[in-house]
C-alpha cells in the first residue's frame, strides 16, 4: 500500500473489488465504478489545491470510502445499503448508481464528517466555516463528474431509451440533488454531534438509518428514479430530538 497517498490506496482497493466482482453481483459494478472515478476526481482536486484544508479533505474522503467498502465487503451492512445492494439486477444502471449514492450520502456522509471533526472543532467557528466551505467545494468536483458519468453510461450502452431522452434533465437534476443533499448532510452532522455530546448518538444514528432506508425504499418503487427525486428530493433530515 502507498501510505503517502491514502486516496490512491483507497482507489486501488476499489479497483481490486471491481476486478473480482462475481457475476451474481455484477449490478454493483455501476455504482462501484462511478465511485472509483469520483474518488479519483477528488484526489486530483486536492492535488490542484482546490480546498482550504487538503489534508482534512483527504482524511474525510478516505473515511467516507471506508464506510462503503465495509458495507460492500459485508463487514457492516446497514439497512440503506442492504436495500441498495439487493435491488433487482434488471433495474437500469442509472438507478443502481442513484441508489448507491443515496445510501452513501444520506447515511454514511454525516458519519464520515463527524469522524474527522472533533467536539472541540465544533466550538471553533472559524474552523467550522472552513470545514463547511470545503464540504461545499466537493459539490463542484461532483458536478463536473455528472456529464462525464452520463457519458460513461452512454458509451457502455447501458442506458435505456428513456434515459437517453431524459439525459439533459438528468444532468441538471443530478447537480441540484447534490446541492440539496449536502445541505441536509451538514444539518444531520450537527444533529449527530449534539447527540454525541449528550450520549444519545446511537439512538440518533439509528433514526438516520431508518430515514435513509426509507428513502432508498421509496426510490425502489416502479418508475423513473430521477423524476421521483425531483418530487421528493434527494436527502433526508433528522428531526429535532
Amino acid at each position: 500500500m502507498n501510505g503517502s497517498n491514502p486516496i490512491a490506496d483507497v482507489v486501488a482497493r476499489m479497483q481490486q473489488r471491481l476486478d473480482v466482482l462475481p457475476d451474481e453481483l455484477a449490478h454493483r459494478r455501476f455504482f462501484l465504478a462511478t465511485y472509483l472515478r469520483t474518488t479519483q476526481a477528488v484526489g486530483r482536486a486536492i492535488e490542484r489545491a482546490r480546498f482550504e484544508d487538503p489534508e482534512w479533505v483527504e482524511a474525510w474522503d478516505v473515511t467516507f470510502a471506508e464506510l462503503y467498502l465495509h458495507a460492500h465487503d459485508g463487514k457492516l451492512v446497514p439497512r440503506p445499503w442492504r436495500l441498495a445492494f439487493d435491488a433487482p439486477e434488471s433495474l437500469p444502471p442509472l438507478a443502481h448508481v442513484l441508489l448507491g449514492i443515496n445510501a452513501h450520502v444520506n447515511y454514511d456522509l454525516p458519519q464520515a464528517l463527524l469522524a474527522v471533526i472533533s467536539d472541540d472543532d465544533f466550538e471553533d467557528q472559524h474552523l467550522m466555516d472552513r470545514r463547511r466551505r470545503d464540504h461545499e467545494r466537493i459539490d463542484g468536483v461532483l458536478a463536473e463528474r455528472v456529464s462525464a458519468e452520463d457519458d460513461e453510461l452512454a458509451a457502455s450502452g447501458a442506458r435505456s431509451l428513456v434515459d437517453r431522452v431524459l439525459s439533459p434533465l438528468n444532468r441538471l437534476a443530478s447537480q441540484r440533488f447534490l446541492r440539496e443533499s449536502r445541505q441536509k448532510v451538514w444539518h444531520n452532522t450537527e444533529e449527530l454531534q449534539r447527540a454525541r455530546l449528550d450520549g444519545t448518538y446511537d439512538k440518533r444514528l439509528a433514526e438516520l438509518e431508518v430515514l435513509s432506508a426509507a428513502k432508498v425504499a421509496d426510490l425502489l418503487r416502479p418508475g423513473q428514479v430521477l423524476l421521483r427525486l425531483a418530487v421528493t428530493g434527494f436527502g433526508v433530515t433528522l428531526p429535532p430530538p
